[in-house]
């Protein structure tokens, strides 16, 4: 029994150690995986949808202009900085995270909780020639109202799909949002919403996971556009990369 207890206690001894480790070096770890990320090109996309009616008309950023319109608008739109599709089969999903609090996580929990339709919000897949759209989504400070003078049809439940986009995704969500900073409430059996709130430092997130009902047209037929991409903190396209073996056409 002494023998036992010794190993149990150097082995809580290492837990330990491995813990403070992992906790000391959860910064490092953070600022090489966003340095890892700048240099991999990620799809831009505006997610839509519609205002909850309970967020006041007045904008909450301490810079926001102030508009006698706000009050008269009902869509809201972010653009996103993760969205990635996650299944096709057996159903289609896709997955994005926003930055909380924020009105579109609230508009979209609002959704979720209270609407039948068949879709909470619509996912545009910007083109090369939406770089302005993605600014525009991205600072409700410079644009209060960024639906004013932006060209978009309504989708059958009503919401804002941006022309030009390279495609847009109708989505229902298929559950409540997950906290990020709470990991024990993704586990099996977890607190989920009721779990603990965000206080530590830096930002919090919430992950969705929604399931595409509808590909959108976006484009005239036959026409198709690149897609905008953010890398190394700027906006770029694609381009074909050239095989060393294709010959070059003569003349």
């Amino acid at each position: 029994m002494l023998t036992f207890s010794r190993f149990a206690s150097r082995q809580c001894s290492s837990v330990r150690k491995c813990a403070r480790h992992i906790t000391t070096d959860a910064s490092a770890v953070r600022d090489q995986l966003r340095a890892l990320l700048r240099d991999t090109a990620q799809p831009v996309a505006v997610v839509t949808a519609l205002m909850d009616p309970s967020i006041p008309a007045s904008h909450p950023h301490p810079h926001a202009h102030p508009n006698p319109s706000a009050s008269k608008s009902k869509f809201h739109g972010a653009t996103l900085s993760s969205f990635s599709s996650i299944s096709m089969d057996p159903h289609p999903l896709v997955a994005f995270s926003l930055r909380i609090p924020s009105r579109m996580a609230t508009s979209l929990t609002s959704a979720h909780s209270s609407t039948s339709l068949p879709s909470h919000m619509v996912i545009n897949i910007l083109s090369e020639r939406q770089e302005a759209t993605a600014v525009r989504f991205s600072r409700p400070d410079m644009h209060p109202e960024p639906f004013v003078g932006l060209p978009h049809t309504l989708t059958q439940e009503g919401l804002p799909v941006l022309d030009g986009s390279v495609g847009a995704l109708s989505c229902r969500l298929v559950a409540a949002s997950w906290p990020l900073h709470d990991l024990e409430s993704l586990t099996e059996g977890g607190a989920g919403k009721d779990g603990k709130e965000w206080e530590g430092e830096g930002v919090a997130s919430e992950l969705f996971i929604a399931q595409v009902v509808r590909v959108e047209r976006t484009l005239p037929e036959g026409e198709a556009a690149r897609p905008l991409l953010y890398h190394r903190r700027g906006y770029v396209t694609t381009q074909p990369i050239e095989s060393p073996n294709s010959t070059k056409p003569s003349g």
